[in-house]
């Protein structure tokens, strides 16, 4: 079993990682740079964004969602993402979690690497690629190749593991909670979250909500 796993966790919040003052400095620098300042001016404590699902998983959270949704170390990870906040300190929870954890890098030959280096759109299209034939996709937070590859694993019913972000978060904030009583609650809250077809409301996007617009009527 193949789970694709996207990540990219400091872009768009403006949630702390607990990586204290220093990380918080470098934050802001880099959100300042990409989006020129407009996720900084959050009314929100961090606790509070979490526990309302506003912030991304880390990697030590989706490993530990995986964990208790019952996938062991023998399940194999694809990392689809540019570049993880924090380099391999912040994956190597994860990693130890999950060994069989591969990228881009790990899988490709020097010489393939070295004709798509550089060049963003085609790293992305790898990811979706790999993406689209794994056996399950997960991402750590929304996003636009998250709602496309949604979407696009929705019409050819493909399953897909939605994160339940406010429920995950106040999980993470309690501090004294057991491992069977957080993956109890990590089961329970996601049985209808593990690629179960959900149809479009009004005004959702049509490429991430394909149903019913866009399937089968028969």
């Amino acid at each position: 079993m193949i789970i694709v796993l996207m990540q990219d966790m400091a872009a768009h919040s403006a949630c702390d990682f607990g990586g204290g003052k220093a990380e918080k400095l470098a934050l802001a620098k880099y959100r300042q740079r990409i989006w020129g300042g407009r996720v900084l001016n959050s009314q929100f404590t961090d606790e509070e964004l979490r526990s309302q699902g506003r912030c991304p998983l880390t990697p030590e959270e989706i490993g530990l969602l995986l964990a208790a949704l019952g996938f062991d170390n023998s399940t194999r990870l694809y990392l689809a993402s540019h570049k993880v906040y924090g380099g391999e300190a912040r994956i190597s929870t994860l990693r130890e979690l999950f060994p069989k954890m591969e990228n881009k890098k790990s899988l490709a030959s020097s010489e393939e690497r070295v004709l798509i280096k550089g060049k963003a759109s085609l790293l992305a299209a790898v990811d979706y690629y790999v993406g689209m034939h794994s056996d399950i996709f997960v991402s750590a937070s929304p996003g636009n190749m998250h709602n496309a590859l949604v979407g696009h694993r929705t019409f050819e019913n493909l399953k897909t593991i939605r994160p339940n972000m406010p429920l995950l978060g106040q999980l993470f904030l309690n501090k004294n909670i057991t491992w069977s009583e957080f993956r109890q609650a990590v089961v329970e809250g996601h049985q209808n979250r593990q690629g179960q077809l959900r149809l479009r409301k009004p005004k959702q996007s049509i490429y991430t909500y394909p149903a019913p617009d866009c399937m089968c009527q028969a």
